[in-house]
């Protein structure tokens, strides 16, 4: 909904960070798997399913994200991804913290992003619920 709207670059620059999103809890799921699977098609970009998150750097990725509106996209939607199996562990809320600070939101911010997150992946699970056979 809102990713296509992220420079090219940005775009490639969110999928990894919603690789090391979904890892970083040690808990990569098939609900989290869904929701990577949709912001690339999304994107009209391909999943990179050679992520190493070893490799990855929190603080290069960040850098990519140039404008106020590309970085609430970011935060938005990776809300989404956190609240898609219903759980909102420690290691990703200090995770979407050092974000917001890198990008130099509120936590009141992120409270009420994260509350749309929640609601949305909530009507995502209704919808697969509505149109299955």
């Amino acid at each position: 909904m809102l990713l296509m709207k992220l420079e090219p670059k940005e775009k490639f620059s969110f999928l990894q960070l919603a690789h090391y999103l979904a890892r970083i809890d040690n808990e990569y799921g098939v609900k989290e798997e869904e929701v990577i699977l949709e912001y690339c098609a999304e994107m009209g970009i391909d999943n990179d399913d050679m992520f190493d998150i070893d490799e990855f750097s929190l603080e290069q990725t960040l850098k990519d994200f140039k404008s106020k509106r590309s970085k609430k996209i970011v935060i938005l939607e990776l809300t989404i991804l956190i609240h898609a199996d219903d759980k909102f562990d420690l290691k990703e809320r200090t995770l979407i913290s050092k974000i917001s600070e890198a990008f130099n939101f509120s936590d009141d911010d992120v409270e009420l992003y994260s509350q749309w997150g929640k609601a949305v992946a909530a009507l995502y699970q209704q919808g697969k619920i509505f149109i299955q056979d």
